[in-house]
């Protein structure tokens, strides 16, 4: 296959990622582009279009049937580890948790089951536990920030929600996926004009490279414990189970993730720092999801030859 056939794969499959490398090179070619108070006006843009624009589409994304079955049923930079704390606050992926354990021959019905209810929990518990791990005093008043959060999160999916069961919407086949990550795209455009627009933003190459070495490190780390403890208790789940219970507990969702921080430290002059973590995570997760997904596919397969009957 040529190279420029695989290069434009790979661009198609992950054009998120290097739409992100792209906007962080623009953020820094031209940041009073998308800085606060430039010509795109991201006080405005991204707190009342952007950030509502990726909750719609989540709340006409998400399958509520399962959100209702629950119902029924019953020595670095201080402000990079506190974006470490951020990470774990984040509630898990829509999607990538539930494409690498569909492609390792994971349970992919728990995959998605865990990636609604979580994504429909995280939009309330992870703005709580922000506030309680990062502290009221680093962020905006309580009473603000809630009633932010209602307008341009709650409202969006609900709103989403309500069109995808009274409305043919779902039916049109529209780009929503798309939808959304450029309007995230938007947000992290703009979240690093502000960036480079700040002369001192207290970190450096050195810390840039740490964080890189610590999430790489977090990650394989959770993913192993993650899959050995799902795997001690091997009489309660299968193989295809710990593989999904492996990729669910350790993704962290950057779509949700992004714009609940800008909302929440709108204005805020760490913001760049305690987002660089999440930002690195993400590709992480995927990168290093895909070599492990690898391995744990054959050795799926390789438990499955055991069960045979003899």
């Amino acid at each position: 296959m040529p190279r420029k056939i695989i290069l434009r794969n790979v661009i198609r499959k992950q054009w998120l990622l290097v739409g992100i490398v792209v906007c962080i090179i623009f953020a820094c070619i031209y940041p009073k582009l998308g800085a606060k108070e430039g010509p795109l006006k991201p006080e405005l843009t991204v707190k009342y279009m952007a950030v509502p624009t990726i909750f719609l589409v989540s709340g006409i994304s998400l399958k509520t049937e399962f959100f209702v079955g629950i119902l029924k049923m019953f020595g670095v930079n201080a402000w990079i580890l506190k974006g470490l704390i951020t990470v774990a606050c984040m509630p898990p992926p829509v999607s990538s948790a539930v494409l690498l354990t569909k492609s390792a021959q994971g349970n992919e019905t728990a995959a998605i089951f865990n990636s609604v209810l979580g994504s429909f929990l995280g939009i309330l518990i992870t703005p709580i536990s922000l506030l309680f791990n990062l502290g009221y005093t680093t962020l905006v008043p309580i009473f603000t920030t809630v009633f932010q959060l209602i307008m341009t999160v709650l409202l969006p999916l609900l709103l989403g929600q309500l069109l995808k069961k009274y409305s043919d919407i779902r039916e049109h086949n529209l780009p929503l996926n798309m939808i959304s990550q450029l309007a995230l795209l938007f947000v992290v455009y703009t979240t690093f004009c502000d960036t480079f627009m700040t002369p001192d933003i207290g970190l450096d190459a050195i810390d840039v490279l740490i964080t890189v070495a610590l999430v790489l490190f977090i990650h394989f780390v959770l993913i192993v414990a993650s899959f050995r403890t799902a795997w001690y208790f091997r009489k309660h789940f299968s193989a295809s189970d710990v593989v999904a219970i492996a990729f669910c507990s350790t993704h962290k969702s950057l779509t949700l993730g992004i714009p609940i921080l800008k909302l929440m430290f709108q204005g805020y002059s760490h913001l760049h720092q305690i987002s660089l973590p999440l930002m690195v995570y993400h590709p992480i997760q995927i990168i290093l999801g895909g070599v492990m997904g690898i391995q744990m596919k054959d050795w799926i397969q390789k438990q499955s030859i055991k069960r045979l009957p003899v």
